[in-house]
């Protein structure tokens, strides 16, 4: 029997998507129908817009798949790739306007974006092909061979490692500065490090290590106060996240307003919520079509 392609299709992450999508476009138009009808508008605006880019996005899907594996092993596609996304990213930080604290968003006419999402996927590629051409020596020399049992740069030849390129793209992003996709990329860049085919007991480790920073970062934050952290630069937005994170209903109207907003979700809502059209919140939450927070209330309380 001949392999296709097709065969090859992994069904345990297009089904979870499709439905995913489906389920979203419900609750876009759960969280936005009232909104629009009060200001005398289609009701099914947000639904249609967002429809649109996820037909765009399975065409997108559809083309990728048709893509041959030896395009995606291209180093000078993903290199070209990578510049592009460097270029986005200059574009972003110099010549466009802060949207809460960071110059993340690329507005282009009714299209926006946001190149640090695409960074993610961009970093998954560039690792998994780097790891890749090296299997053979992973699975001999372990850790050592992604390090060349070195820890940083000692000569000029270091300095095309994948540590240094991934260390730029985060600092890109940090420069935005976007300290929370920043942190999102770096943690992508441990976790291909993990699964790269180092031995599992570095694994583990690294599983440790991350928890206890974790723990320490935010105990840290907890002794030393919100209101501090607040004052270093660079961490003021970022310092909001925390303080509705450590107590959401302390300010419900700035910071705590999503996560408490959430939490009147499931004790409203329960397990099975109150069927769809029944929630009490609709009008109440901003960025209704786009907000990822907006979808968990209303799933919870629909």
């Amino acid at each position: 029997m001949k392999i296709d392609k097709r065969h090859l299709l992994n069904y345990s992450i297009l089904l979870p998507y499709l439905i995913l999508s489906v389920i979203g476009l419900i609750m876009v138009y759960s969280t936005t129908s009232v909104s629009l009808i009060q200001a005398h508008a289609n009701p099914f605006k947000s639904v249609i817009n967002q429809g649109v880019f996820w037909i765009i996005s399975l065409v997108a899907i559809t083309f990728i798949y048709k893509l041959k594996l030896n395009f995606l092993t291209n180093t000078r596609v993903l290199t070209v790739v990578m510049l592009g996304e460097a270029f986005l990213f200059n574009i972003a930080r110099f010549f466009t306007t802060a949207i809460k604290g960071a110059h993340g968003w690329i507005v282009i006419g009714p299209v926006s974006f946001q190149p640090a999402e695409y960074l993610k996927i961009i970093m998954v590629w560039y690792l998994a092909l780097t790891f890749a051409k090296i299997q053979k020596n992973i699975s001999l020399y372990d850790y050592q061979a992604l390090t060349r049992r070195k820890w940083w740069p000692t000569q000029w030849n270091d300095l095309r490692d994948w540590r240094v390129y991934s260390l730029l793209m985060v600092l890109l992003v940090a420069a935005q500065p976007d300290l929370g996709n920043a942190s999102i990329i770096v943690l992508t860049a441990i976790i291909m490090f993990s699964i790269s085919g180092i031995g599992y007991r570095w694994f583990s480790a690294i599983l440790v290590m991350i928890t206890g920073l974790s723990t320490v970062f935010l105990g840290t934050i907890a002794v030393i106060g919100v209101e501090r952290v607040a004052k270093i630069p660079v961490f003021g937005y970022v310092a909001k996240r925390f303080s509705a994170f450590f107590n959401p209903f302390h300010d419900l109207t700035d910071s705590g307003h999503q996560l408490a907003n959430s939490y009147y979700a499931m004790s409203n809502g329960g397990w099975f919520g109150q069927s769809l059209g029944n929630s009490i919140e609709k009008g109440w939450l901003f960025a209704g079509s786009t907000g990822r927070i907006c979808f968990f209330q209303l799933s919870l309380k629909s």
